[in-house]
């Protein structure tokens, strides 16, 4: 057991490695991710030898990922998951079934033992969830078609780790009858039951009881063993931790205490994914470069050069753009963090020897590092000849005014048009690259960036603004910005702009003030079709404002009630026909005779 001076001492090296060379390569342009896996490479043992167990590191630090799959699921619904049934479906599954074939077929060409080939080829089709998410997130391209589709292979591979140990346990030297090979099977799809089950019914009743406690440490413990508790349980049947606590964050995506968990799993997770690449780096065996440099290096090249042109054939097969088929293929061409699990079970189970155990680690590693380095190659090289347009760095602000403008769309140019009009100074803030174009042919001044940043909100002025106005078009990234300008900049009014009578109920929870944008130009529409059916204009009116006193006090009333889909129907059926019974009576009073429906 490492004595206490021991492990400060590790902390201390790990800490000083990251903040002194990740700013360095972020500034270079190179990317974090690529600055992680240098530290780790120049402090591990075959650099300056501050680390000499980067495995048990390696073991620990992958926890990063399990938390950042739990961060992902938390942001997608079920709904938005069901979306993404087909490419999750159809790409990811072709990705691994070519990829493992394409391996297996050139081992075998080459005078590769058919073991080690299908084994070569299982660790090769799997890519790094960690530094792709990353990269994608790092580059704001995870809501791009291009992000969306590398999200969905990642998740179809961390699902397809549970027929890929069957085929290793069925190769492996010491498997036992053929009685009990679809028993991990039938675990698996129980522990995958379970946990969803357990996410709906019990999760929920948890989080209550420990909120209601009103201590902050207590959740985040709490928040922790959900997390830890769901890797177990899914590591404990041989599935990939990161797909259990994925999991159990779609679940609870939609519960009422979803932004709690997101903000307090976010600092372990960027700590422990650091701590991961950094580990990645310590574990390249150096000595192998010099011993065997053509083989790591022709290995690490060829699986890369492979999984580039197989990703780019595949994702133009799908429909992807330009753009969007390199960034999709450049980011996923890397071989994942699980491939070193395949390795190491092959290896325990007799099917691969040591030496080659290593060369197989030691090229999945170089791919890692590659990846940044791809991506810079995209973005000053690839991208400019493509003649697509580059994503800017957000842009630094200069005004200070007392209003600031989030979106820069159909709504926020209304908004801004207005209140410029009444003379009210406005900082205008726009995520989207192409519309920001169009708006500056016009004239308009407006800033590139985030809102949900709160360093770019910072640097608009936003702990002196008066008015924050969110208009964006991402409902997402709205609620985002939402509840981190709530937290950070509670002096300032908030307005939002909701598309849907879901993110009403989420600014109602947070105490956003919110307009539905679809609303009055429905009830507007609404008067116009009962006038167009011969109802005096004044009775049209007076029916559309009925509706909208009703219908606010619906959703309000509804709001606590939106996760119970029995209550939530039946109070809106209910609500129906009490709306109609309202608008019949005014209509016979206004008649002095009873409805008959028609005019």
């Amino acid at each position: 057991m490492m004595a206490p001076q021991g492990l400060l001492t590790q902390g201390l090296v790990y800490l000083a490695a990251a903040v002194l060379t990740v700013p360095i390569f972020k500034r270079l342009g190179l990317g974090s991710v690529l600055g992680y896996l240098c530290a780790g490479a120049v402090i591990g043992p075959w650099g300056a030898a501050l680390v000499h167990d980067p495995e048990a590191i390696l073991h620990f630090a992958e926890f990063g990922v399990v938390l950042l799959l739990f961060l992902v699921g938390l942001e997608l619904n079920p709904r938005r998951l069901w979306q993404l049934r087909g490419s999750i479906l159809g790409l990811g599954s072709a990705q691994v079934g070519l990829t493992v074939a394409a391996v297996v077929l050139a081992a075998i060409a080459l005078g590769v033992d058919w073991r080690l080939a299908v084994v070569a080829g299982m660790g090769f089709a799997m890519s790094s969830t960690a530094i792709a998410l990353q990269v994608l997130s790092e580059k704001n391209l995870l809501p791009t078609p291009g992000g969306q589709a590398g999200f969905s292979v990642l998740l179809f591979q961390d699902i397809a780790v549970i027929p890929l140990m069957l085929v290793l346990g069925l190769m492996s030297a010491d498997t036992g009858g053929g009685e009990l090979r679809w028993q991990p099977v039938a675990l698996a799809a129980a522990m995958i039951a379970l946990i969803v089950l357990a996410g709906r019914y019990a999760l929920r009743p948890l989080l209550r009881i420990v909120a209601a406690t009103g201590l902050r440490e207590i959740f985040v413990a709490c928040s922790l063993l959900l997390v830890i508790g769901a890797a177990l349980l899914m590591q404990s049947v041989g599935l990939s931790m990161a797909l259990g606590t994925f999991l159990a964050g779609v679940v609870l995506g939609e519960s009422e205490y979803r932004h709690e968990l997101e903000l307090d799993i976010e600092p372990f997770k960027g700590l422990l994914l650091g701590l991961f690449f950094m580990a990645v780096g310590m574990s390249v065996d150096m000595g192998l470069f010099v011993e065997q440099p053509a083989q790591v290096l022709g290995l690490a090249l060829g699986v890369v050069v492979a999984k580039v042109v197989l990703l780019l054939w595949l994702a133009r097969a799908f429909g992807l753009g330009a753009g969007d088929r390199w960034m999709f293929a450049l980011t996923l061409s890397q071989v994942g963090e699980f491939a070193f699990v395949l390795f190491g079970v092959a290896l325990t189970g007799g099917v691969i020897a040591k030496a080659q155990a290593d060369l197989l680690n030691a090229a999945v590693a170089l791919s890692m590092m590659s990846t940044p380095l791809l991506v810079l190659l995209f973005e000053k090289v690839i991208s400019p000849r493509l003649g697509a347009r580059q994503t800017p760095s957000p842009e630094a602000i200069d005004d200070r005014h007392p209003v600031i403008i989030a979106g820069f769309g159909r709504v926020g140019q209304i908004v801004t048009r207005l209140l410029m009009a009444r003379g009210f100074k406005v900082t205008v803030i726009e995520h989207d690259p192409n519309q920001l174009e169009r708006v500056r042919r016009f004239g308009w001044k407006a800033y590139y960036g985030d809102a949900a940043r709160m360093d770019l909100l910072a640097s608009a002025g936003a702990a002196q603004a008066r008015l924050i106005v969110l208009a964006i078009d991402d409902p997402e990234q709205s609620l985002r910005a939402a509840r981190q300008i709530r937290s950070h900049f509670p002096q300032a009014q908030l307005l939002a702009r909701a598309q849907s009578r879901t993110d009403a109920y989420e600014f109602l929870e947070m105490d956003v003030p919110f307009v539905r944008e679809t609303f009055g130009a429905g009830i507007a529409l609404g008067e116009r079709a009962l006038r167009a059916l011969g109802v005096p204009a004044y009775a049209a009116r007076r029916a559309g404002l009925q509706f909208e006193r009703h219908d606010e006090a619906l959703l309000r009333a509804l709001a606590s009630r939106r996760h119970d889909q029995g209550a939530l129907i039946s109070a809106s059926t209910q609500a129906r026909a009490d709306l109609e019974q309202l608008l019949q009576s005014e209509r016979e009073a206004e008649s002095g005779k009873p409805d008959d429906g028609w005019h």
